[in-house]
């Protein structure tokens, strides 16, 4: 198969440039299923170690000996692209996946979100994962498995929690900005300080910038505030930190672009296999085979799925698109949008009942009632898992003089409620590294401001 892949790879990637895909070269590696277990595990080839790892590979495990998953490829963006391909798939599979591979790496190359990543991560996440894993290896020998593990621990509790309008290399708060922040209300509100019929003055100036609040607006970005402004941490804590962000923001837009991502690789593995003519045809035919399993809604038949195969979702949207306005129009909205504008944009209320979307409600006791096809509805409750990484919106509030660290959560934009027990837990690793009492405040069940907090 290996022989059969290499004359192949050349003749596909010249069909792909031939069809308009423009894309940084790939290297092609073929690797054993445990090797495609462990990346699907722990998102890279080499990753720090940590314990949660472990429960991701149980689940893994699970799901693979259940028959509900199957991992055929791995691709990972960068200045080149790195594909592994899995070696007892068939020759038929690896075909349609290096076609897959190939309308992975046009998005990667050409979507906003991907480049901007790219950019700030340097194209070679790869190596750089490689080289925190070392760092922190090092770390160990030096402080001990106990105190890292400790660190990590809080650090991986939060890695959901970055502010992606933020650069990676980001410095500390300006004097200025400190200072200024509070008193003119930011460059929106000065810009309409005055509007027609109103007279409106200006706050007054604050002291001095040493005793500005700190953060001087709520801050999204809690690992690079903690950080940044952790009083007690030691610099390879900070270093730990700042690499666990890092790479979130690597998983930033592989996160929010899921749906368009694998529906426009879907598209194009589709359209290269009918251009390769050079395959046999008892190939092309089990490639394609492999295609509608791959693009298939998870339930067959009668059946009825409760969850939606984002393979499925974002072939059957692109195909839709590429008739009824071209391609040129498809790669914009490629190059511009991302899953919450491809969802709200173009997902119709005529393709949804097409693909038979709709939205229900589950029971306390497990009864499942369908409540209708509202497209908002759909549309929203399609992207509601993908706000904030999935994660509940926490901002830093204030860090007080004594060094409390206070949090609060954005209930009213965030749209629901906070897991206690969880939160608890998280405030309880972060209180072992930043060494001095953290609470967070959020609202209960009934409506009413409820406080968390670890002091000891």
């Amino acid at each position: 198969m290996e022989a059969m892949l290499r004359e192949y790879i050349p003749q596909i990637e010249a069909a792909a440039r031939g069809l308009g895909l423009d894309y940084y070269p790939v290297d092609f590696e073929l690797v054993p299923p445990g090797f495609m277990m462990e990346v699907a595990v722990y998102g890279l080839p080499v990753r720090m170690p940590h314990w949660s790892f472990g429960v991701r590979w149980i689940y893994q495990m699970i799901q693979h000996r259940m028959g509900h998953s199957r991992i055929f490829e791995v691709v990972f963006p960068g200045k080149p692209n790195r594909a592994y391909l899995v070696d007892t798939n068939s020759v038929s599979e690896n075909t349609l996946v290096v076609a897959h591979v190939l309308g992975h790496a046009d998005f990667s190359h050409n979507n906003l979100l991907f480049v901007r990543s790219q950019r700030e991560a340097g194209y070679h996440i790869v190596e750089q994962a490689a080289a925190h894993a070392h760092r922190i290896d090092e770390a160990i020998a030096a402080h001990g498995r106990q105190r890292v593990e400790a660190v990590l621990d809080a650090a991986l509790a939060l890695e959901q929690h970055i502010d992606a309008g933020q650069p990676i290399a980001r410095g500390r708060y300006r004097r200025d900005e400190r200072q200024k922040v509070e008193a003119q209300g930011g460059p929106f509100q000065r810009r309409f300080e005055h509007l027609p019929g109103e007279e409106r003055a200006l706050p007054e100036m604050p002291g001095s910038p040493e005793e500005q609040r700190l953060p001087p607006r709520p801050e999204a970005d809690l690992l690079w505030f903690i950080a940044t402004y952790g009083p007690a941490l030691e610099d390879w804590e900070r270093d730990i930190f700042l690499a666990v962000r890092e790479e979130a923001f690597y998983f930033l837009p592989v996160f929010n672009c899921q749906i368009m991502n694998e529906g426009w690789a879907s598209l194009w593995h589709s359209q290269l296999l009918r251009e390769l003519d050079f395959i046999p045809d008892e190939l092309y035919i089990d490639a394609m085979k492999t295609h509608s399993d791959v693009v298939r809604p998870y339930a067959g038949e009668r059946q009825v799925a409760l969850s939606v195969n984002p393979y499925h979702l974002g072939f059957e949207m692109w195909r839709l698109l590429t008739e009824e306005h071209g391609m040129e129009e498809a790669r914009r909205i490629m190059t511009e949008e991302d899953d919450f504008s491809f969802i709200r944009n173009h997902l119709s209320l005529e393709l949804a009942r097409e693909l038979k979307l709709f939205t229900y409600q589950r029971s306390r006791q497990g009864r499942i009632r369908v409540t209708g096809l509202e497209i908002d509805a759909l549309q929203e409750t399609l992207l509601r898992s993908k706000y904030n990484f999935g994660a509940p919106r926490v901002t830093v509030d204030e860090l007080r003089h004594d060094g409390t660290l206070v949090l609060r959560h954005d209930n009213r934009n965030d749209g629901r409620g906070l897991d206690t027990d969880r939160a608890r837990h998280v405030l309880e690793y972060l209180y072992k590294v930043w060494r001095r009492p953290v609470r967070i405040y959020t609202v209960s069940p009934t409506g009413e401001e409820q406080c968390l907090e670890v002091t000891h």
